[in-house]
C-alpha cells in the first residue's frame, strides 16, 4: 500500500491530505503538525481577537477521511534516500511519497527579539492581552501583518503608531494608487504613520528609531515579514533558495519529494517567487495532491491575496512589477481598481480596494483575464464604460 507523508498541518497541509481522498487515493495519508490544536485558519488571527481559532476541519472530518493526524510533534531529520522521517519523539515514519507543506515563521532582525509576533494563535492571545482601550502600541512593519493589526489594535481603543522604513506602506508589493488610500484611512483612524523611518532596536516595550530617539510603548509587535521553514529540507541536500526550490509540478530536488505553500520557491511566469497566501497554500496543496496521485500538469494558478483593514477589504491578482506602468480604472466613488500589463501586452496584474466586496467582481474577471494570459490595451481597461466581462467572451 502506497504511503504518504504531510509535514505540516496548516492550510496547505490539511487541503492535500483531503484532496487526496477526495481524488480516491486509497494509501495512507500521515499528517504532521507541531502545534498541539487542531488545525486552523490563520487569515482571521489578525483581525478578530475575540473569536476562538476557526478550524480548517472537524476531529472528526479527519477520522471519517482516514487521515493520520499526528499534533504536537516536529520533524526533525528527514532522509531523502532511505524515505523516512523521524520525529522529536523518536519516531521513524516511512513513505513513499513525502509533501513538505512547512510554512514560515515570523521574522525577527537582530536587536528585535523581545518583540511580539504573530504567526500562530498562540501569538494572537499574547497580543490580545495588550489591546485594550489606552494601550500603547506601537509596530514596526507597514506590510500586510503590520496594518491588519494596527486596524484590530485601534479598534480595541488602543493608540497605536506603525514605524516602516520604507518612503511609503505595502512598498514591496502593492501600487502607489492602492497603498495611498490605506495610508489615508489608517490615518483618519488616527494611527500615527511614521515612514521613511529607520528602527536600530526594539524590545517588548521600546522602539529605538535610528535618530536616536526612543518611543515608549505598553508593547511592541514586529511584523517585519516571514522566514520559511526549510532547515529539514536544507539538512536533507534538497535545493534551498529563498524556500525550498520545485519545479512548475511541486517537485523538489529529490525523488518523490514535494514541497508546498508559504515553504516553497516556485516559478512564477519566468521569475523565481515565494507567495506567502492562504488562497496560494490551498491552491498549491490541491495541485500537490494531483501531482502525488501521478498527474503532471505544471501549476498555473493566478496568486491572489486579500487584506481586511476596518470597513475597506484590498484585493490583489497576479504579480505587480513597480517599476513598470499601472494604470487606473474609473470606479465608482470610495473604490480604486488599478492594472498592469507585462512587456508583451498582456494583463499581468490588478488590485482593487473599497469597502466589503465592492471591488470583488471586477477582480475576479480582471484574475481570469490574467490566467488567460489576455492582450488587452490598457486604455481599454480603464474606460469605465467597459463592461469587463466582455472581454472574456470575447477570447
Amino acid at each position: 500500500m502506497q504511503s504518504i507523508v504531510i509535514v505540516g498541518a496548516g492550510e496547505c497541509g490539511v487541503r492535500a491530505a483531503f484532496a487526496l481522498r477526495e481524488a480516491g487515493f486509497e494509501g495512507s495519508v500521515t499528517l504532521i503538525g507541531a502545534e498541539t490544536v487542531l488545525p486552523y485558519e490563520r487569515p482571521p488571527l489578525s483581525k478578530d481577537i475575540q473569536a476562538p481559532p476557526k478550524l480548517i476541519r472537524s476531529l472528526s472530518d479527519y477520522a471519517d477521511a482516514g487521515i493520520d493526524l499526528r499534533l504536537g510533534l516536529r520533524v526533525v531529520a528527514l532522509d531523502a534516500v532511505a524515505h523516512q522521517v523521524q520525529l522529536d519523539d523518536g519516531t521513524v515514519i516511512s513513505f513513499d511519497q513525502l509533501l513538505l507543506a512547512t510554512g514560515a515563521r515570523a521574522r525577527l532582525f537582530p536587536g528585535m527579539e523581545g518583540c511580539l509576533t504573530l504567526r500562530s494563535d498562540a501569538d494572537m492571545r499574547r497580543i490580545a492581552q495588550h489591546l485594550i482601550p489606552g494601550a500603547r502600541i506601537g509596530i514596526i512593519g507597514g506590510g500586510f501583518i503590520g496594518l491588519e493589526l494596527a486596524a484590530t489594535a485601534r479598534a480595541a481603543g488602543a493608540e497605536v503608531s506603525v514605524i516602516e522604513a520604507a518612503p511609503r506602506l505595502l512598498g514591496r508589493a502593492i501600487p502607489a494608487e492602492i497603498a495611498s488610500v490605506v495610508h489615508g484611512l489608517h490615518a483618519q483612524k488616527g494611527v500615527r504613520l511614521l515612514t521613511s523611518t529607520d528602527v536600530v532596536q526594539a524590545n517588548a516595550t521600546q522602539i529605538t528609531l535610528g535618530d536616536g530617539t526612543e518611543l515608549d510603548f505598553d508593547a511592541v509587535i514586529a511584523g517585519v515579514g516571514a522566514v520559511p521553514n526549510t532547515e529539514i529540507a536544507q539538512e536533507a541536500g534538497l535545493h534551498v533558495e529563498n524556500g525550498i526550490v520545485v519545479d512548475a509540478g511541486l517537485r523538489t530536488s529529490a525523488r518523490d519529494i514535494f514541497a508546498a505553500g508559504d515553504c516553497c520557491n516556485i516559478d512564477w511566469r519566468a521569475t523565481r517567487m515565494r507567495f506567502e497566501s492562504w488562497k496560494i497554500a490551498q491552491d498549491q496543496g490541491a495541485h500537490a495532491a494531483a501531482v502525488l496521485m501521478g498527474g503532471d500538469a505544471s501549476y498555473a494558478k493566478v496568486p491572489w491575496f486579500w487584506s481586511d483593514q476596518y470597513d475597506l477589504t484590498l484585493q490583489v491578482a497576479g504579480v505587480f512589477d513597480l517599476t513598470r506602468p499601472i494604470h487606473r480604472r474609473e470606479t465608482q466613488s470610495g473604490t480604486c481598481i488599478v492594472v498592469q500589463c507585462d512587456r508583451d501586452g498582456r494583463l499581468s496584474a490588478a488590485a482593487g480596494i473599497g469597502p466589503g466586496n465592492a471591488t470583488a467582481k471586477d477582480l475576479r474577471v480582471l484574475e481570469k483575464l490574467i490566467e488567460r494570459e489576455m492582450s488587452v490595451d490598457p486604455a481599454v481597461l480603464v474606460d469605465p464604460a467597459l463592461n469587463l466581462k466582455a472581454l472574456l467572451k470575447a477570447r
